[in-house]
């Protein structure tokens, strides 16, 4: 058995800034964030949108399918982020429909517990 590498993705970032929405409406249900977990699967939320994730490090970066729904309409999409400065910076797409570029930070592990 190999010895896998540490997942700098691992953990809950929580949204600090997204171009297309504002951050009332990122957090308007929770605070908005994406959560990469173990064995490729993750979860986001920001707004009424919300999400599981399919996701692969390529390099420094995090690529992910996702799927889920946008109030009660199913949508899916794809994005990337890669971390910068300590902070993930990447671009959500919903498919056939927006796109948008975002900024989070990683949250500590007692934070994510109460979040």
């Amino acid at each position: 058995m190999t010895t896998s590498k540490r997942n700098p993705f691992s953990g809950q970032w929580r949204i600090v800034w997204m171009d297309v929405w504002g951050q009332d409406y990122v957090d308007m249900e929770v605070p908005g964030h994406f959560t990469f977990g173990k064995n490729g699967i993750g979860d986001f939320q920001f707004g009424l949108v919300q999400g599981q994730m399919d996701y692969r490090i390529d390099g420094k970066r995090v690529e992910f399918s996702w799927d889920g729904m946008d109030e009660c309409d199913e949508v899916s999409g794809r994005g990337f982020a890669e971390i910068v400065e300590n902070e993930l910076r990447g671009r959500i797409y919903i498919h056939l429909g927006d796109d948008s570029a975002f900024r989070a930070v990683k949250q500590s592990a007692q934070k994510s517990k109460t979040a």
